[in-house]
């Protein structure tokens, strides 16, 4: 796997607040790939609730998505529908 990265505006109203980062949690959690994300120089493992609650990453916030493994591809398409969504807000 070689690793696909990809820019994404936070668009939810609360940021990666506590029930939107259970969203993408549970939603990353799906995938074999590794998925995290890059933010303020600081990268946050997406299925670990706690580290991307520690990102305090705020709407309007660009953060980077990286997703490194098997299923990467899919991974990174599925990150990209629920953040372009709202995760769930």
């Amino acid at each position: 796997s070689i690793m696909v990265k990809q820019k994404v505006k936070i668009k939810n109203p609360t940021g990666l607040h506590l029930r939107p980062a259970g969203v993408l949690c549970k939603e990353a959690m799906q995938f074999k790939s590794k998925i995290a994300f890059e933010f303020d120089g600081t990268v946050s493992n997406a299925k670990s609730v706690l580290s991307v609650l520690g990102a305090c990453v705020k709407s309007g916030n660009e953060i980077q998505l990286i997703c490194e493994g098997e299923d990467e591809e899919a991974a990174m398409e599925r990150m990209l529908e629920i953040i372009n969504d709202g995760l769930g807000e």
